[in-house]
């Protein structure tokens, strides 16, 4: 019987990383968002940029810019790639803080996974940058929005 799992060796069961090396380079994209809920007395901290440990927005930013950049190196599987574009934009809610990741590449695989990445990696440097003043700080929705593949022109 034929594995049909692509990131299984057929000969020893074992996990492996998957040989995409003979598929087409494409346009790929993703995009990933995630919130962290905060007190309001955190989110008006963070707007008033109070916070002890510097300006939490950007700080979050660059650090989930960085996470994408590093995933392969984070994710055993993951492929190393030549990202062209991170994005990373944090935005104020009410009740916290969304995350928003756009990653790009012309490659073989997919980028979703530094996106989710970035997001993950941006809410918790939040968290981080928060914790002694809130206590009930709650990372959630972390998710994958869209991806996309085009051919190369």
């Amino acid at each position: 019987m034929t594995n049909k799992f692509s990131h299984i060796n057929n000969k020893t069961g074992k996990a492996n990383m998957v040989d995409v090396g003979d598929k087409p380079d494409s346009l790929r994209i993703a995009v990933a968002t995630g919130l962290i809920k905060l007190s309001p007395e955190t989110v008006k901290m963070i707007r008033d940029n109070s916070m002890k440990k510097g300006e939490v927005l950007s700080i979050s930013e660059f650090a989930g810019i960085i996470a994408a950049k590093k995933t392969s190196e984070l994710i055993p599987l993951c492929h190393q790639l030549n990202l062209t574009k991170v994005d990373v934009i944090a935005e104020i809610k009410d009740n916290g803080v969304e995350i928003t990741a756009t990653t790009k590449c012309i490659g073989q695989t997919g980028v979703e996974m530094e996106a989710l990445t970035a997001v993950s990696v941006g809410l918790l440097t939040i968290y981080d940058m928060c914790k002694a003043v809130d206590k009930n700080m709650i990372i959630e929705e972390i998710k994958l929005v869209n991806k996309t593949k085009s051919p190369c022109k």
